[in-house]
């Protein structure tokens, strides 16, 4: 059975992109795969200052995979009706979105992303994570954009 991998991170393109890719997987007969990708926080985040003093990121990495499992189990969980008679496989994953999602795509028929995610300049019509995969990933890249639903009959 074939397999789309959809990126979902919580915010209006990801659920965007979690929808298209389930009434996808449903029209075409295929597996979903829905990948949330994490990364600690580095111990630069603070900017490190004038003086170069290096100081502890506010959240720990166990926390930061806490949360970011919940981001994932809330994603699933606002879709559960669309999932029904779907194979579904949730994946947390730690690195950046876009190589994670880049790597995930070498199992994929299909890599599905929203165009815009939590990150960056609202403005922009594609994200970084977005234009990343349309020029590197192993299979054929949906961008969904913002605000673009999809019904299936």
């Amino acid at each position: 059975m074939g397999r789309i991998v959809v990126g979902a991170d919580g915010s209006e393109g990801g659920h965007a992109a979690l929808r298209w890719a389930i009434a996808e997987a449903k029209l075409r007969g295929l597996s979903l795969e829905v990948v949330h990708a994490w990364q600690p926080m580095s111990p630069t985040w603070a900017g490190l200052g004038a003086m170069g003093a290096a100081a502890e990121p506010p959240v720990g990495a166990d926390e930061l995979r806490e949360f970011a499992q919940s981001v994932l189990d809330a994603s699933l969980a606002a879709h559960r009706d669309e999932l029904d008679d779907l194979d579904v496989e949730a994946r947390l994953s730690e690195g950046h979105p876009a190589s994670v999602l880049v790597e995930a795509s070498r199992h994929a028929d299909l890599l599905v992303v929203g165009s815009r995610g939590l990150g960056g300049v609202r403005g922009m019509l594609m994200g970084s994570v977005s234009r990343h995969v349309v020029h590197h990933a192993h299979c054929p890249v949906v961008v969904i954009p913002h605000g673009v639903e999809r019904s299936v009959h």
